[in-house]
């Protein structure tokens, strides 16, 4: 289970390697009004997610995507520890 981690996170390269536990905590469009799984998951963190395209917190991998929300609700609220 891997992801890539925002500018702020990423840390020029210092979070390459740490583990997030990433749990959904909502919907962010309508689409999919009710997204989450009520799992979590512990990603290790790969690579950056630059902006501007990088839309939030962390990019996860498609499964680990699928493990916290529904597929297709692609993008989600978060709740994440390291």
């Amino acid at each position: 289970m891997i992801a890539a981690a925002r500018e702020g996170i990423y840390n020029n390269g210092g979070a390459c390697g740490q583990m997030y536990k990433i749990t959904c905590t909502g919907a962010t469009n309508a689409g999919v009004t009710q997204p989450c799984t009520g799992a979590s998951v512990t990603v290790k963190v790969v690579d950056l997610c630059p902006s501007p395209g990088c839309q939030g917190t962390f990019d996860l991998s498609q499964e680990a995507f699928s493990t916290i929300a529904n597929i297709n609700a692609g993008k989600v609220d978060i709740d994440c520890t390291p």
